[in-house]
This record gives structure tokens, sequence and C-alpha cells, in this order.
């Protein structure tokens, strides 16, 4: 987008860059030159590049093993005339096609959240004349000015600045206003130390500037986390990736089996369309039908209960994933922290003052030595009452009790601190007005007002501690008394309070009889008035919920644009890390390699001034380790790891549309607490899951394993595949999906996360799969030779195989509400949709066997009465041998 290499406009001067752009500080670009540059660059914004159409997305509904394997049943039962059995397969196939196709038809926003970020219509310089543009139109070369208030539109050049602080955290992660100038910048400086730069998208919030346009459009740094968004694939989840495993290897069986039964009927003599359609009945059987839609209804109960604990889930394999997650790798700012600054501290008359409570609410106490004051002692007083005068920021409380600013959140945390200790900021405004100020920039480093007062006018003075303590000779002392300044001492304090990662500001005054400020005046002979120290708090909820991960077996690491001791202290008092440990920032993490990486990321837990392009490395590092990588973030920055990320987490109240919608869930409290809430959901879900798995699969060998040995013992098949299928989509519906609605339980959070290669098809279900399918095969297939012994009709004996069946299912699902323990443990009563359902596949049931329609669909006959009490039997003793069976691997430790 740019006529050279974008990454060292930050290292030039702004004539350089001038020159470059043939552009004038004067004059800006001609009305040709402009459209021109927009013919050969485009419009100032991100578009969104085309994706799968819906054609294409419902058709790859059809690309996967077992589906092929039902729409080669589907066309075999066809061909060979019948019709109804083939309705019912490409219904089944169908049914999981459109669920599958609505979950995926949402739509990824994230480009069009990123052209909205941009600004809208701004102030431009064309042909030495000013004025109002939409941005699309915006080209290299362009002068633009900016003002409070102000979106910037385009990556900019500054070459003249007033005062200017720009918010940078949703690009950055820094958490304060930065201060903005015209000279260059070391090569290799981070976004967060471009000084003499302007990023698209982020926010004036106090002073003016000019500007020269050096890039648009996705030429700009959110241009390129637009490209690193479309670069970052979506995952596929612990889930889907096992269940493709899972799919394969099931594919291969049912082939073989299918194959097995067709060879050796056929080599029998049997006719070989009989021996087709019973490899097709073997297939159908063999298949869990049920088992897309079940997963499918499970993780969207996940979501309806993950909705209540104020988690919003954007894509469903999300709620599963949540429950294998061993890392989280969460933002700082707005995430872990307030996003909101506090002064936690305050030094005057030689004593440290502590300030309790967090946030712009001025709710809070001022205490000395851990007492507190009821009224604030006199150098406090005149400290805190310079912060107050001092001061561009407002503060006012919105409908609701909610505390709102305007201005920068530094000075605005000045104002609360001041109403903490009974102040007005209003009053005094009235009682000392202001008649002049000095302006804040990044190169004076102080701000200067002077207001009327008593008897004269008086300065007040905030800014950098090194700056402000040079132009001093005096200070306060605790009786608000003028004695000489100590330096050193002061430094010393100011020195402490940053190791505890606040900001520290310091302040002073001048008695004067002049009414304009002169900055040569200020030069020195001014009081010291103190320190006031600072920082975005931690989430009193994040402590608790970083205590509750750890105990789950979830490593909590912090990954963030803000300065280094600011992020270690932070951390330590989430409770995140240790004394002692380390921060890596983010020219130490550009030094290393990609196997250096994945060492130091086992290691270190903080990560301080990164760059958005690291941030994704840093989570494809850990994935690369074997990690289950959730990422919070609420920033643009944030974006392109929340994709890469197995699950992203954004915030939906601080965070940008940009994250929103690259994540896959959304907060909607902006509390990381709530992420414990989610896992807990999640792993709640993954345990339902498996016991409809462990359900569907043994009762589906089962069904398999009959027709298997009616073939190679040469008899007619016990059940035709279109009860097959009825047993299967009736059975799955109202007796696998109750296990969806399964409470969690209460042992959950205590264990570690599930190992990411984890296969669904472990020893425990294996050995399930062989002891359930081999009891409904013999009390089937048993049954079934027994009654057509005793005079039975096929269609009869045939009715009898199908309730064994369902019935021995049922009598199966009693064992599946607890895979370990007996299933009263959950609660008779703690599941109403299991009764229910139950209750309704009776009915089912009674209708299958005894209504003539039914009778004439699914060659069903009513089964002789006494045959009832056998099929009861059986079923009471599948509940009592598997029951037995958990008894059994519990004693022994072979779970």
């Amino acid at each position: 987008m740019t006529p050279v290499d974008p990454p060292g406009w930050h290292a030039r001067s702004h004539q350089e860059a001038f020159a470059t752009f043939q552009s004038s500080p004067l004059d800006g670009l001609t009305e040709e030159v402009a459209a021109e540059r927009l013919g050969i660059h485009g419009p100032n914004r991100i578009d969104s590049r085309p994706g799968r159409g819906a054609v294409l997305r419902f058709a790859l509904q059809f690309h996967q093993p077992l589906i092929y394997i039902l729409l080669a049943s589907g066309a075999i039962a066809a061909f060979l005339h019948e019709w109804a059995d083939a309705g019912v397969i490409f219904g089944v196939v169908l049914v999981n096609a459109l669920i599958g196709f609505i979950q995926e038809g949402r739509a990824e926003d994230a480009l069009a959240a990123l052209a909205r970020s941009v600004a809208s219509e701004v102030t431009v310089l064309r042909a030495g004349q000013r004025r109002r543009l939409p941005a699309v139109e915006l080209v290299p070369g362009d002068v633009v000015w900016l003002a409070a208030g102000d979106k910037v539109p385009a990556d900019l050049r500054l070459f003249d600045t007033r005062a200017l602080q720009i918010t940078e955290a949703t690009l950055t992660g820094e958490s304060t206003a930065v201060g903005k100038g015209v000279e260059p910048v070391p090569a290799d400086s981070g976004l967060a130390e471009r000084s003499c730069m302007a990023f698209a998208g982020t926010l004036v919030v106090a002073g003016q500037a000019a500007g020269l346009v050096v890039a648009t459009g996705r030429g700009t740094e959110t241009g390129r986390i637009a490209d690193m968004l479309e670069q970052a694939d979506t995952l596929a989840t612990p889930l889907t990736r096992a269940m493709a495993r899972f799919s394969n290897a099931l594919l291969v069986l049912i082939l073989a089996l299918a194959a097995l039964g067709f060879v050796v009927g056929s080599l029998r003599g049997e006719p070989w369309l009989d021996m087709l359609m019973a490899a097709v009945a073997l297939a159908v059987g063999a298949i869990p039908e049920g088992l897309p839609a079940a997963v499918t209804v499970t993780l969207a109960i996940g979501v309806a209960r993950m909705a209540r604990r104020r988690a919003i889930i954007r894509r469903l394999p999300a709620v599963e994933t949540l429950g294998s997650t061993t890392v989280i790798c969460s933002d700082k700012t707005g995430t872990l922290t307030e996003n909101q600054m506090t002064v936690r501290a305050a030094f005057a008359g030689s004593q440290r003052y502590d300030f309790s409570g967090d946030g712009y609410s001025p709710r809070g106490a001022v205490s000395a030595n851990g007492t507190g004051l009821a009224e604030p002692p006199a150098a406090l007083r005149e400290l805190l009452l310079a912060g107050v005068l001092c001061n561009d920021a407002g503060l006012r409380e919105e409908e609701g009790g909610d505390w709102q600013i305007t201005g920068d959140p530094t000075e605005a945390a000045l104002l609360v601190a001041a109403r903490k200790a009974g102040f007005d900021e209003e009053a005094l405004g009235t009682a000392m007005p202001r008649l002049d100020e000095i302006a804040f920039d990044s190169a004076r480093q102080f701000m200067a007002t002077l207001h009327r007062s008593d008897g004269g006018c008086v300065v007040m003075l905030k800014g950098a501690p090194e700056v402000v303590l040079r132009r001093c000779t005096n200070m306060r002392d605790s009786d608000g008394g003028m004695v000489p300044l100590d330096a050193q001492a002061v430094h010393e304090v100011a020195r402490g309070m940053a190791t505890e990662g606040l900001r520290v500001l310091a302040f002073a005054c001048l008695s004067t009889a002049a009414e304009t400020l002169d900055e040569t005046a200020l030069a020195d002979g001014l009081c010291f008035l103190g320190l006031q120290a600072m920082l975005d708090p931690p989430r009193q909820a994040a402590i608790g919920a970083i205590r509750a991960c750890h105990r789950a077996g979830i490593t909590v690491k912090m990954i963030t644009g803000d300065h280094a001791v600011t992020a270690l202290a932070i951390a330590r008092q989430l409770g995140l890390v240790e004394e002692g440990a380390r921060a890596l920032t983010g020219r130490e993490l550009a030094r290393l390699d990609a196997d250096g990486l994945r060492g130091v990321v086992r290691d270190v837990h903080v990560f301080a001034r990164v760059e958005p392009e690291q941030k994704l490395r840093l989570v494809r590092a850990l994935q690369a380790n074997g990690e289950v990588v959730a990422m919070t973030g609420d920033g643009v920055n944030d974006a392109p790891a929340l994709k890469a990320a197995d699950i992203g987490v954004a915030m939906g109240g601080g965070g940008t549309e940009v994250a929103k919608e690259a994540a896959a869930m959304v907060l909607t409290d902006d509390n990381f607490a709530s992420i414990e809430a989610a896992v807990e959901e999640g792993r709640g879900v993954y345990d339902n899951l498996v016991k409809f798995i462990i359900w569907t699969l043994p009762t589906n060998f089962g069904e398999g394993l009959v027709i298997l040995f009616a073939v190679l013992a040469g008899v007619t098949l016990p059940i035709t595949p279109l009860q097959i299928l009825w047993i299967n989509m009736t059975t799955a519906v109202l007796l696998g999906l109750a296990l969806a609605f399964e409470p969690i339980q209460g042992d959950v959070m205590g264990r570690p996360p599930r190992p990411p290669g984890t296969p669904i098809v472990d020893r425990l279900l294996v050995r399930r799969i062989v002891l359930v399918g081999a009891l409904l095969l013999m009390a089937s297939f048993g049954l079934f030779l027994r009654w057509r012994g005793l005079g039975a009709t096929l269609e009869e004996a045939r009715t009898v195989a199908v309730n064994v069946f369902v019935a021995g299912e049922i009598a199966y699902l009693f064992n599946c509400r607890n895979l370990r323990g007996p299933f009263w443990r959950c609660g008779w009563f703690s599941n109403l949709w299991f009764w229910a359902g139950i209750a309704v596949m009776v009915a089912l049931q009674g209708l299958f066997t005894w209504l003539p329609a039914m009778n004439r669909v699914f060659a069903s006959a009513p089964p002789p009465v006494a045959a009832w009490a056998e099929i009861a039997a059986a079923a009471v003793l599948i509940a009592l041998v598997v029951g037995l069976e958990k008894g059994f691997a519990k004693e022994h430790g072979s779970e």
C-alpha cells in the first residue's frame, strides 16, 4: 500500500516521509494526484474476502466416512427396490446434513468489524485547503488533522503535535493513553513505543496533531491483523479430531464385517442379492446414525447452560473444547484487570497513604499504616488538590450506579482519589478557576495549570517524578510546612512504588502574582507536594478463578502489551506467579526461533510488550507442545490469536467487535471468573457426550453382531434393515439424548484436564462394547430362534428381537447415567427428561408392535404374551451384568 517498506516510517524523519510521498505539510496532495493514488491503492477500508458459499458448505456435510456408508447402503437398497429402507436411510442422512449446515451457517464477520473500527469522516489538507472527506478516500501522502475525540483514520507519520494523547489499548494492550511526538524512534521499537506514529482505529483522547498518511486499508497495522485473521485457520477441536479418528476406524471395521458377511454367505450358496441386503443391514446396524444429532444437541444444551452463566458460545464445538483446555492465555488489560486506572498509594509530607476501592467508583477510603483517616492531613490535602486542579478529565455517575469518565484514564483516577478524601472537583473548579495552562506533551513530560487563589494565583504542576523533582527546591512536611527537598529520598519512594507495578506521578506548586503561565518561570523554585501512584487493578473475581483453574490442572499465562514490571506486579497480585518469577518481553521473543519459543512457553507465565503476531506465535508454540489453548482478550490486537487458539474467549462488554467475531465464546460480564464456570460446563458436556457414546456404540455393535451371526449361521435375519433404523433413530432421540440433560457431577473440577490425544474408544469403552454387544446378541438371537422354534411367525419372532433390543437399551441406559458408580447416586429424579424419554419410547414401541399401519411398514406383528416376560428378564439381566462389571472394574482399578 506504500511506496517503501512500511516498518521504517517510525525510524525516519517526517521530512523524509514527505519527500518519499511527494507531498507537502502546507498543501498536501492535489485532487488529481489523490485520485490517481486512490486508483492505485484502492479505498481506505478492509474488505472481506469471499468464503465458502452455502451450496459448498451444504455439500461438505456429506463429506464424512460414516455418511459414505449410509449413502452407499441407501443406494443399494434402492437398487434392490427396497424403497422404504432406502427412503429412511436417505432421510437420516439429510437430517444430519441439515443440522450440520445450520450450525456452520454463522458468517465470519471479523473483517467487517475491522472495517467498522476505522473512522468514517476526517479533516484532510488538499491543495492547501482543509476539507472534510470520507475516510475511505484517504490515500498515502494525504495530510490529516486530528483532535480530541477523533478516531485515527489511517496509519500516520506525525509531524506536528500539541499535547497529543492516544488510547491504543485495543491495538497494543497499553492500558493508559500514550503521549505522542514527532521525533523518530529506533527501528526495532515495538508498536507501543512508536511515539511518532498514530495507528488506524485508535482514539485521540487529548490534544491536536497533524500527520502524513503512510498506509491505508490493508497496509495499516489494523490491516495486517486482518491478514493474520484470514491466515489463522479455525482449528479442529479435541472432540472433532477424536471423532474423525473414531469415524475412520469404524469405517474400516464396518466395511470389513459387511464384506465378511457377504463373502461367507455367497460361498455358502446364498443368493447374492440377499447377501447384499444383509451387508446393508449390518452396515446400517453398526453405524450410530443418531451420533451426529446427539453431539449437536448435547453441545447445544451446554450452550444454553453456559448462557445462564454469562458465557455465550458462537461455535458449538467450543463447549466441549473448554472441558479439555490445558492452558489459558489471557490478555491483562480489561480481562484480568478492571481496565480502570486506580490510585493505590500516595506520598505526601514524608508519609505513605493507601487508597482502597477499585475502578472509577469513588467508594473507598484513605489509610496510613493500616489506620483509616477521618480527615486527610494538610500535606495530603494539598497533594490531592493539585491532582484535581491540574486535570482535564471528568467523572460522572450513570443511571444504575455505574461511573463513567471523559478524558484521560490517568487523570480520572486522580479525581476518584480526591473524592475518596472528600473533595468535590466542581466546587474546587469554581473556587479556584483556571486562568492558563501548559498542556502535557511527550517532550515536556509535565502539565501545568494556573489558578486564582486567595491573595493571588497558584501554579499546579504534575508529571514524571524526575522531571518535576529537578524543578523543586522545597517540599511539604507532615503538617504542610515548608522544608528543604530531599530528592534522593523521594526518588527511592518513587522507585519502590514502580517495582509494585504502579505508575507514579509527581506534583508541585508555585505561588505567583502573574496571571499567565511562562514555562521558563517553572524551571526551578517549586514546592514538591508529593506522589500519587496508580495502576489498572486486578479483578478480585479473577484471583479466585485463577486459583480454581490451578486446582483443575489448568495453567494460566498472561500475554500483554503493557510493561514487564507492571505485568509482573499484577501477575503476583493475581496469584499467577510467585516472587522471583520473570517476564519475557516482545524483543526477547523476537530473538527466539520456533524451538526456543516452545521451550520458553513451558516455564514462563508472563509475556510483556508483546506484538499481535507474537501473540499468535505464542499460541502456536503452546499448541506445538500438545497443549489445548484457550486465549482470552478484548482488543483488535487479540483477534488473530483468538481465532488461532483452540478456543478464543472475547469480552462482550468492553471488548471490540473484531475480538468478538474472531472468538468462539464471548463473556457477557467481561469477567475472567466466568471462564471457570464455562470450563466446568464444558467438562460436564464432555461427560454427557461420553455417556451417550458409551450407551450407543455397544447397542449398535450388538445389532451388527446379530446380522453377522445370522449370515454366518445361514439363518434368516432376526432384524431387517428398516427395523434396525427404527431402533437406532427412536432410541437415540428418546433415550440417548436424555443423557445430555444429566447434571454435572460434583468432582468435575477436581480432575486434571483430559489429555488432548485421549481416544473416544478407550479400554473401558472397548470392554463395554464387547460385553453389552454380546449380551444383546445372545438375548435377541436366542429369543428369536426360540420363538421361531415354538411356531411363531417370522414377523412375530422379529418383533420379539426388536423389543429385546429396545428393552435392553432402556435397562442399559440406567447404567450409563453414572459411568463408574451406581446410577442412583445421580439422584432418581435429577433428570426428568430421562423418565420422559423412557415413557415415550415404551409408547412408541407399543405402536410398533400393535398398530396395523406400523405392522405393514416395518413387517412387525404382536408376539405371544409369554414372550414379554422373557424380554423383561433379558433386559434386567443386561443391567445387572453391566452393574457387576462396573463394580469389579472400580474395585480392581482397571478403568
